[in-house]
């Protein structure tokens, strides 16, 4: 009881005690010695639970908070920019801070580990430092649509503050995807390039030669000779510049684009890019856009690029006279949710052996008739690496003597979707 519980209680004794001497003289009834100790009691206990004071806070150092409890070390790693998720004894994720649920939109708390981060050399490295306590270190790949690489580092978490009495195990992760894909990059371009180089620089250097030699006095010679170096020279931009495309697509291949845009639009613009080469190739170009819009997310120049490819590669491959027509398609239960743009032609075909082959790098098909067409084969790699960023789907159908159709399939956003929830509807899933 409170101070001042003790003191009316003290009262009340010394109250009764003179009454009940009073009592003993005959100087008062018993009835009013009873009604006084009524009284007394019924005013100890309204004082002591009706009109007592809330208890005290005690000071935060002598607070026990309970495990799970949002205290100092989970309002730290809450605010770290550096992915955090603590493993408990049974290897389940116990806790996962922001940057972590950023880095892995998937990962969900209270889920085993080895469901949520697929990576067996990290899920044997939580239970060594289980164990054993040694902190440790290993660097994996995730694989679930574009490849990212990270480093983990592993260390045994104390029993006790804020994640509860028990010990625990505490995974930093390391997103090194750029270094990897810089790196990789590097070797990819010096390799490729100086393969893909050699044959039109070996030319340059051959007929320079013969211009110096016995062609130096034969205007006809030089004429002709200087003319194959010219196109071997653009052959040699233009493969330059394809691999510099590349190379900056698959640097920010695991990057989804934020913006929206109208992919009927972004095919009409491609249409009318290309254009003026129809007359080049002797070809009849036909657009059934319509013009409904249709929205998705995506990077609008990288999108025109892939459209202009394909519309190039039908009128390019397929021969005089060919047939190319533009339209868009809106329902297939092979692709729902997306919206597509198509390329078809009535050129000579692909065979369905070539066809899986189409998007390797510097792949191109040996014509049927006639030299082979002027091309760096890195078109559909470059269209191939765009979707891929995009969560989008390039669909190729082709049998020889009835065309080509080459269709890009994208994550359509309906009218009704809030902007702020676009990019997360579309891309959490993929």
């Amino acid at each position: 009881m409170s101070e001042r519980i003790w003191m009316a209680a003290g009262v009340l004794v010394i109250t009764l005690g003179g009454a009940a001497t009073l009592l003993s003289l005959g100087a008062l009834p018993a009835i009013v010695v009873i009604g006084a100790a009524s009284f007394g009691v019924v005013a100890i206990v309204v004082l002591e639970l009706v009109l007592r004071p809330p208890p005290a806070d005690p000071e935060p150092r002598d607070r026990a908070r309970p495990a799970g409890g949002v205290g100092f070390g989970r309002a730290l790693l809450g605010r770290m920019p550096v992915p955090f998720l603590v493993i408990d004894d049974r290897r389940v994720i116990s806790y996962a801070n922001p940057a972590a649920q950023t880095l892995l939109p998937r990962l969900q708390v209270g889920q085993h580990i080895s469901t949520q981060l697929r990576a067996p050399q990290v899920l044997e490295m939580v239970s060594e430092v289980s164990r054993d306590g040694k902190e440790r270190s290993t660097t994996f790949a995730m694989i679930s649509g574009p490849e990212q690489r990270f480093v983990a580092r592993i260390a045994a978490l104390p029993p006790g503050g804020d994640f509860g009495p028990l010990a625990r195990v505490m995974i930093q992760l390391e997103d090194h995807t750029d270094q990897h894909r810089a790196m990789s990059m590097r070797s990819d371009f010096i390799a490729n390039a100086s393969h893909e180089l050699r044959t039109p620089l070996a030319s340059i250097i051959g007929y320079i030669e013969t211009l110096q030699g016995h062609a130096k006095d034969d205007p006809e010679a030089q004429t002709h000779f200087l003319g194959i170096m010219g196109r071997q020279a653009h052959r040699m931009q233009r493969l330059i510049e394809d691999l510099m495309w590349l190379s900056r697509i698959e640097l920010s291949e695991h990057l989804r684009p934020e913006d929206t845009c109208d992919l009927t639009e972004i095919a009409r613009e491609a249409c009318a890019t290309v254009e003026p080469l129809a007359k080049q190739y002797g070809a009849t170009l036909t657009s059934t856009l319509g013009d409904v819009p249709q929205r998705v997310i995506g990077d609008r120049d990288q999108l025109t690029q892939v459209l202009v490819n394909l519309l190039d590669n039908a009128m390019k491959y397929g021969g005089g006279g060919v047939e190319v027509t533009l339209s868009m398609r809106t329902q297939d239960l092979r692709f729902p949710g997306q919206v597509g743009v198509c390329v078809e032609d009535n050129g000579p075909g692909i065979s369905r052996s070539e066809i899986p082959r189409l998007t390797e790098r510097f792949y191109r098909i040996a014509p049927q008739s006639g030299p082979q067409k002027d091309g760096t084969g890195l078109g559909l790699a470059i269209a191939k690496h765009i979707l891929n960023r995009h969560a989008g789907e390039l669909e190729i159908w082709s049998e020889p003597g009835q065309g080509s159709r080459f269709t890009i399939w994208l994550p359509s956003v309906p009218e009704t979707d809030d902007e702020s929830d676009k990019v997360v509807k579309l891309f959490e899933n993929q």
